[in-house]
């Protein structure tokens, strides 16, 4: 099958779908899934059947070592005052 970004999630049904164990428990979160090709799908928890982006291996070891970096901590929950550090996440 051809997967492209904007792909129903619920149509990627052989997926393994998870998200991090530091998410909302109310199911507000991410969840990440491997394709068969080796992409990334991304998906919001709380619309299971809406859209899945899709992005490359390579894509998601930059966005995950910008993370690491501390490079999005003002998106974090003190947004731009400064989150010192993220749980879960380790720095380099």
């Amino acid at each position: 099958m051809q997967v492209n970004n904007g792909i129903p999630a619920d149509q990627l049904a052989s997926v393994g779908w998870r998200k991090s164990r530091a998410s909302n428990p109310t199911g507000s979160c991410v969840e990440v899934a491997e394709l068969a090709n080796g992409a990334i799908a991304v998906r919001n928890s709380r619309h299971p059947s809406g859209p899945a982006l899709i992005y490359t291996r390579t894509e998601v070891e930059a966005f995950l070592t910008g993370v690491k970096n501390g490079e999005f901590d003002d998106l974090g929950p003190r947004g731009r005052h400064g989150v010192t550090s993220l749980p879960g996440i380790r720095r380099k």
